[in-house]
């Protein structure tokens, strides 16, 4: 009588388990799928590059040493100069902020003080006017630290269209080779936005004597208003990648 029972009991959860799985296998919209991959690039040339200047005070065999106020001003006039903005120019960090440091200063003048500020430059050309007119003692580094554009988020949306496109287009030509269609999209993959565009996957580092590292120079021939050659910053490529379910019919 127990083996009966037992075996009831077995043939019941058996049934009861199939029951359960089949409407799931039934009610699956999408038995057939193809999973691929799109990618879209370009370049361009960066109108936002991102430089910190370290300025600091120094004295000279026989001279006087050079406050930090002279020469923050002659750098911000020399900013001026070159066609900088103010809105371009901010303060990164400055000793002379530190009430600790300014007290300290009081009681040793012979300590040196220092600013460093960013400045965002729109092309490479300014960039070189502004360093030959820089203070080769007090300037102590000028460094690229990024670079951007002012269109960046309309080229990401760009790239991001250009390669769902070649997704698709792949998808097509791949299911015709097997006498199939493509049908409506399942699942799309966003790609990860990116910061700051990297500049050679590093950062440039130029010294006061030259600001031609990452530069092209393009000779601009029959334009009037360009005498000379123009300075160009070096292009940097961006790249997008999504990857799509889509269904066969």
């Amino acid at each position: 009588m127990k083996k009966i029972t037992l075996l009831l009991f077995a043939a019941f959860f058996i049934e009861q388990i199939s029951a359960q799985q089949t409407p799931i296998f039934a009610s699956n919209p999408f038995p057939k799928t193809i999973t691929v991959s799109g990618s879209a690039e370009m370049e361009v040339i960066p109108d936002e590059i991102f430089v910190n200047v370290v300025l600091q005070e120094y004295k000279k065999k026989g001279e006087d040493k050079k406050d930090i106020e002279i020469i923050k001003s002659q750098f911000l006039e020399s900013c001026k100069a070159v066609g900088i903005p103010d809105s371009a120019i901010s303060i990164a960090s400055y000793s002379g902020t530190n009430n600790y440091l300014a007290r300290k200063k009081k009681k040793d003048p012979n300590m040196i003080a220092s600013i460093s500020y960013q400045i965002k430059f729109s092309n490479g050309k300014t960039m070189d006017d502004l360093v030959d007119k820089l203070d080769d003692e007090a300037t102590q580094s000028f460094n690229i630290v990024s670079v951007s554009h002012s269109k960046i988020i309309e080229f990401r949306k760009q790239l991001k269209i250009k390669a769902m496109q070649a997704a698709k287009a792949k998808a097509v030509y791949l299911t015709e080779s097997i006498n199939e269609k493509v049908g409506e999209a399942i699942t799309i993959s966003e790609p990860v936005e990116d910061g700051l565009l990297s500049f050679n996957n590093q950062v440039s580092q130029v010294n006061s004597n030259s600001a031609q590292m990452g530069f092209s120079t393009n000779s601009m021939v029959g334009n009037e208003t360009d005498k000379y050659n123009e300075i160009n910053f070096k292009k940097i490529k961006i790249r997008y990648e999504v990857s799509a379910v889509f269904a066969l019919k």
